[in-house]
């Protein structure tokens, strides 16, 4: 990414190429500012629009997202990176996202009668909480937007979004589609610009009620510190060292093929990817094989073209940082990949080839940092205590999870494990339905499901006397 600044450009880079994805206006704080009073314009009016058609609004937004969905598609590839299917799938998920929403926004929001005889009568509402904010990272920034913007907005909420200036393309394209959908204007905000700037000035805002944050331990830190005395209510997913454990009794096929596509996906670049595995001992050399062979077989290349199963890392800054790690791993040995692809058409871009270390030192950054890219650790234990015990020392706690047959098994690693979203014989897919977030460094509170709703309304309770 650079900028033009006599133009107040974002000129945004296609990092499997190199060349100019497009470009986005390069927003400041006045522009901020400027967004969140016309959205505290649009909230009179759009706090008093009837469920119905808030509902009708967002289905709308859905169905243009998925009749415009190899086009969003193609234009998430080429400014993220990510492979066109993985594209695909994440404007797919917008659409369900925002599908999901409308079809509780009508009963999800009602309150509670509570009979006092005493008193006469009791009962809650729920109300629109006021104008939002929203900062969301580069990784998945279709997907991610979908779970600020369509609780917030079915609530009866503006929302001021910031994407980030690495990937604001997208974003910007389903705006418009929402705006042809019939979001009146200010409902949904987009300013797009620096952290430093924009970023800023959201987390000092006053005027809104609530601030979402997607992004790093370190960002988010940043974000909490500006935003305290502001009032608002904060939502905060600040990442994870997702933990994998396989059980010696596990399927092995499955979960092999669970490991590279929960390490893999979106090129290692996902906060719930699977960044630390480990394995029963009794299985640990068969596993790795079939790890190794399954994982020697992705394809790395530009996403735009048929055939590739893994695109590039985001940025040379990303690049440079898993290096830097692998670098840094201790005793470690690699025993597939381990460095970046160069020649011909890689030179431009930022790939990296997807890698196995097989039992790096317990300090190792493997295993005690987020590493945001395609390597995958691999440590073997002797007992599943022993995984959950070691899985546990990171101060993340995103989510995790344990493959085996045996419901004893789940129980214990569900009941023992530190993390907001835990899975048995799966990793990495969400559905909007469920409540996600993370616990210990890797954030509070939680998007999606009923939770996300309610985050963003205000319970009052009324009492009435005959």
């Amino acid at each position: 990414m650079t900028n033009n600044e006599s133009e107040k450009l974002i000129t945004v880079t296609n990092p499997a190429t190199g060349e100019i994805a497009g470009t986005a206006k390069l927003c400041d704080a006045d522009d901020t500012k400027a967004a969140i009073e016309k959205a505290y314009a649009a909230y009179l009016k759009w706090s008093a629009v009837s469920s119905n058609r808030r509902a009708a609004i967002l289905f709308k937004t859905a169905e243009l997202v998925r009749r415009n969905q190899d086009e969003l598609a193609r234009l998430l590839t080429t400014e993220q990176g990510k492979i066109l299917p993985e594209a695909k799938n994440e404007v797919q998920g917008f659409a369900a996202v925002y599908e999901f929403y409308a079809s509780i926004t009508g009963t999800a929001l009602t309150g509670d009668a509570l009979p006092k005889s005493d008193y006469g009568y009791a009962f809650t509402r729920r109300e629109p909480i006021g104008v939002c904010g929203a900062i969301i990272p580069w990784n998945m920034p279709v997907l991610i937007m979908a779970w600020k913007t369509a609780p917030a907005i079915a609530a009866g909420n503006p929302i001021v979004l910031k994407p980030s200036a690495k990937t604001p393309l997208t974003a910007l394209a389903i705006a418009a589609l929402a705006k042809e959908a019939g979001m009146p204007d200010g409902v949904l905000e987009i300013v797009t610009g620096r952290g430093e700037t924009v970023g800023r000035a959201l987390a000092e805002s006053r005027e809104l009620a609530s601030l979402s944050f997607t992004g790093s331990v370190a960002t988010g830190k940043e974000v909490e510190k500006l935003s305290c005395g502001t009032g608002k209510r904060l939502i905060m997913e600040l990442g994870g060292s997702d933990p994998m454990v396989v059980c010696a009794d596990a399927d092995l096929d499955k979960a092999v093929a669970g490991a590279v596509s929960g390490r893999f996906y979106n090129c290692g670049q996902t906060c719930t990817a699977i960044k630390r595995l480990f394995v029963a001992d009794e299985i640990a050399e068969e596993f790795t094989a079939k790890l190794k062979t399954e994982t020697e077989k992705i394809t790395v290349g530009n996403g735009i073209f048929k055939g590739i199963r893994m695109g590039p890392l985001n940025s040379r800054e990303g690049l440079a940082g898993i290096e830097s790690a692998l670098e840094r791993r201790g005793t470690g040995e690699v025993i597939s990949g381990g460095d970046r692809l160069t020649e011909g058409a890689f030179g431009a871009g930022n790939f990296f080839k997807p890698t196995i270390v097989l039992n790096p030192d317990e300090k190792s950054p493997l295993l005690n940092e987020e590493i945001f890219g395609p390597i995958l650790p691999v440590v073997s234990v002797d007992s599943l205590e022993s995984a959950i015990e070691y899985a546990n020392r990171t101060p993340f706690g995103l989510g995790a999870s344990v493959w085996t047959k045996s419901l004893k098994n789940s129980y214990t690693f569900a009941e023992n494990i530190d993390a907001g979203i835990v899975w048995v014989n799966r990793h990495l897919k969400i559905p909007p339905e469920v409540p996600f977030g993370g616990e210990k460094a890797s954030g509070y509170g939680r998007e999606n499901g009923l939770d996300a709703l309610k985050h963003y309304t205000r319970e009052k309770t009324v009492i009435i006397s005959p």
